[in-house]
């Protein structure tokens, strides 16, 4: 499909998931519009799970980088107050301290009304088993809402995690009951996403990058989306200021010294908004501090959907600069 029309096309699932849920918190007591912290940001549905998740959720790397426990517990608690209430993380951040922080200042207070996701970058099924029950252990938690296949880089990597029966365990997981959900991830090619998906029908939910640089160089919405659409998995948008591309960084969520798509060519509500335009359930946040969470609990309280036009203005903007140079994560 031409790119136009194609971002036309995912563009008109996003009103779907709105009204789905906006259904499901009209009609089914299991998805108010608040619950015993306050009022939840807008909520949006998850694939075929049929849950209704809130719009934005909190980046757990970042949560476990901060340099005091302090800021993480205030970061998670203006999350929570500001009406957030989908958490990822995942065993390999700060080897297990991302997931030991919300095992400590989330989950014993919060777990009934949070989703909670962890990952899992295990390559064969030994692995795969001890790094679930590492994973619940350190969340405190008896069971987890989301457990997903972490950062899938080529096809053969699929291959290989299949064969040596991470899948099978993820299966497993899900009908002992320590897992309602599963998913994968993944930043690096687009071909390895589509692999997953050509060799497993056992996934609720797919994690990757959406943002306007995205559809001009090796785009995951443009290759994988669609697929995603066709077979109704729920879209978690990661990198949506490219992990610090945006700001001219070239590491995991540093700034640096190369071109800046912000503030120079766009803003950050409008690179956001962006990405809530298009087909995602829930846009992960890495918030550095309380204040970022702060600001985009904001963006997600103001937002407007942007049009067909309005979008394809933005990717055009940008287009001179897409490429590894901005998403440096990508092969």
């Amino acid at each position: 499909m031409e790119r136009r029309s194609l971002l036309k096309w995912l563009g008109g699932f996003t009103a779907g998931l709105l009204l789905a849920s906006q259904a499901k918190a009209q009609d089914r007591p299991s998805a108010p519009s608040s619950d015993r912290l306050g009022k939840l940001l807008p909520l949006r549905t998850l694939g075929g799970t049929g849950e209704a998740v809130t719009m934005l959720g909190v980046g757990g790397a970042h949560i476990g980088g901060m340099s005091s426990e302090r800021d993480a517990q205030e970061t998670i608690e203006i999350a929570l107050e500001g009406g957030v209430r989908f958490f990822d993380t995942a065993e390999m951040y700060q080897g297990g301290g991302s997931e030991t922080r919300y095992g400590k200042f989330l989950t014993p207070k919060y777990r009934d009304v949070v989703y909670l996701m962890t990952k899992s970058t295990a390559r064969d099924s030994d692995t795969a088993r001890r790094h679930l029950e590492d994973s619940l252990r350190r969340l405190n938690t008896d069971y987890l809402d989301l457990w997903q296949v972490h950062s899938v880089n080529t096809p053969e990597d699929v291959d290989n995690r299949l064969a040596n029966g991470v899948f099978e365990v993820m299966a497993e997981a899900k009908e002992s009951g320590k897992v309602r959900h599963l998913g994968f991830t993944g930043h690096y090619q687009p071909s390895a996403m589509l692999r997953v998906m050509e060799q497993s029908q056992i996934f609720d939910v797919c994690q990757m990058p959406v943002n306007l640089a995205d559809p001009n160089y090796s785009s995951f919405i443009q290759q994988v989306m669609p697929k995603l659409m066709e077979q109704n998995i729920g879209v978690l948008a990661m990198k949506s200021l490219a992990n610090g591309g945006f700001f001219g960084g070239s590491s995991h969520g540093q700034h640096g010294d190369n071109p800046k798509i912000v503030p120079n060519r766009v803003s950050i509500a409008e690179a956001i908004n962006f990405a809530w335009s298009l087909p995602v359930s829930v846009l992960i946040t890495g918030a550095n501090d309380p204040e970022q969470m702060q600001e985009k609990i904001a963006l997600a309280n103001s937002f407007v959907a942007m049009d067909e036009q309005q979008r394809q203005n933005l990717i055009d903007k940008v287009a001179d600069l897409a490429g590894t140079t901005v998403e440096f994560y990508k092969a």
